[in-house]
């Protein structure tokens, strides 16, 4: 599906965001539920997720820490910030008139 990934890459933020508007949560899992979202037919790159975490954290979106887990490997949680509350408005807002045009300029119709 590169067409998909690659209309879909530039989102990657708003992704992220909207999934840490349900709580906080941590890079596999939150991989794991856009694969599970779309029916396995998107997934983030570790790279690209973990590149998207720390841009979002030096822009005050998220902070991160590390989590208690008594077995396994430590985990790092991140968790959305007010400023990241704003971003993601602003970013679906613009998802939504992009949408729009985008269904305008390829439409059948004249």
């Amino acid at each position: 599906m590169s067409i998909a990934s690659d209309l879909i890459r530039g989102h990657t933020d708003t992704i992220i965001l909207a999934h840490l508007l349900h709580g906080d949560s941590y890079g596999y899992q939150i991989n794991r539920a856009i694969q599970n979202k779309t029916e396995q037919q998107y997934e983030l790159k570790e790279a690209t997720l973990y590149t998207a975490f720390r841009r979002l954290e030096e822009a005050g979106c998220i902070t991160s820490y590390w989590g208690d887990e008594s077995t396994g490997a430590r985990r790092r949680y991140y968790s959305i910030t007010p400023i990241g509350r704003k971003t993601y408005a602003r970013l679906r807002e613009e998802w939504d008139t992009a949408k729009k045009l985008i269904d305008i300029l390829i439409s059948e119709e004249e």
